[in-house]
């Protein structure tokens, strides 16, 4: 009791005499690395430790963040990193400072605490960028597949998890805990869709001296993937008015459309045709959202089911997208009454009959003009008559 009774006073003592505004510089010594080892204060150009009473991981968090050395890995008591000399200080810390200055401190004037109590710290260190690798065989994917990562870190952190981020995307997207020797583990984002395309990184977390401290590491290279959704293509066909819903006339031309409204370098649409004797096909590069596939000249070879589909070659693999729905087309004989080839036949014609009609009607009329006699030569005739049969009456 009077032991404790002395150690409180003598300390009070040390508070009262030297209580410490700055330190003039701060070093670990005698470590494994520069963030480990003996903890050493710098004041009035004299190097000085650290006395272990009240010494843990709150201090030693504080000690390792104002070197930059990330989070305390473990607080030694003891001399562990072995016995310094110059003063002994004694520090009290909540953890939260960002230097050993914003901690309680002052000289420790006691026989109790000797440089065989000198503290020390190991400090994570300033943590690795992780490596992250595409595990999958290609970086282009459609909806619905998966994408599997690989995120790896050099050994000699105390690690807690790795994380999967997107770029832009500040919560990950996929986490995975790990024991904490192990310094590789496999990330697999599944059930992509088009929100997932973009660029993806990985970071890890290691343990401090407190369960709850975490520090992150900076994030990682990065990985391109794209995700390729192709949609239904919209179709319809245009030809002669004439020609009634679903068909289309014999010998006129008819074209038909096919249209996306989402493209991708170096894509191409297909047209399809199913017909009663096999299938056809025919290509044209998809340079607009639509492209036009033009037929001359009808025939009953072109009869048949339509479909359209939208094919592109991204990252060595080909994407083809689902068939339009089926455009049904007839080939149909020209009606010979509509046909404009028979009317004009029909017209011709009938111009001949009508201009031979009306060449015989005017030369009969001419004919008859020329045969009918005079009202003289009428007269003259009918007298000489009359006389010739009254002469012979009365020569009788």
């Amino acid at each position: 009791m009077l032991t404790l009774l002395n150690f409180l006073l003598t300390g009070l003592l040390g508070v009262l005499q030297d209580r410490v505004a700055a330190f003039d510089g701060l070093r670990l010594v005698d470590g494994d690395h520069e963030c480990s080892g003996r903890v050493e204060i710098l004041r009035f150009n004299q190097w000085g430790t650290v006395c272990d009473y009240g010494w843990d991981y709150r201090e030693a968090d504080v000690v390792c963040q104002e070197l930059r050395c990330g989070l305390a890995l473990s607080a030694h008591r003891g001399a562990a990193f072995g016995a310094g000399r110059g003063e002994l200080w004694h520090v009290q810390c909540t953890g939260h400072e960002s230097s050993l200055t914003d901690c309680t401190v002052f000289l420790r004037s006691s026989s109790y605490c000797t440089h065989e109590n000198d503290v020390g710290v190991k400090c994570s260190g300033t943590l690795l960028m992780p490596t992250l690798t595409l595990l999958s065989p290609h970086t282009v994917f459609s909806p619905g597949e998966a994408v599997r990562f690989s995120c790896s870190v050099l050994p000699g952190h105390h690690l807690s998890d790795f994380h999967l981020y997107r770029h832009g995307v500040s919560t990950p997207l996929v986490t995975q805990r790990v024991d904490q020797s192990q310094i590789r583990v496999e990330l697999t984002l599944t059930d992509l869709d088009t929100s997932h395309q973009g660029s993806y990184s990985c970071r890890y977390r290691v343990k401090g001296s407190s369960p709850s401290q975490l520090l992150s590491s900076p994030p990682s290279n990065g990985i391109n993937i794209t995700v390729v959704e192709l949609l239904t293509p919209q179709h319809w066909y245009n030809t002669s008015t004439e020609a009634p819903a679903g068909s289309v006339i014999k010998g006129h031309s008819f074209n038909i459309t096919c249209s996306t409204p989402q493209q991708y370098p170096g894509g191409s649409f297909q047209l399809r045709l199913i017909r009663t004797n096999g299938t056809v096909r025919q290509s044209l590069p998809a340079l607009t959202p639509s492209v036009t596939f033009t037929f001359p000249s009808a025939q009953s070879s072109n009869e048949g089911y339509y479909y359209c589909l939208y094919r592109v070659q991204l990252g060595g693999r080909t994407f083809v997208s689902r068939e339009s729905q089926p455009l049904p087309i007839s080939i149909r004989d020209p009606d010979p009454v509509l046909s404009p080839m028979v009317i004009s036949w029909l017209v011709s014609g009938l111009t001949f009959v009508v201009a031979v009609i009306i060449i015989v009607i005017v030369a009969k009329v001419l004919c008859h003009k020329e045969k009918k006699p005079s009202e003289l030569e009428r007269e003259t005739r009918s007298c000489e008559e009359n006389t010739y049969v009254a002469l012979s009456i009365n020569k009788l």
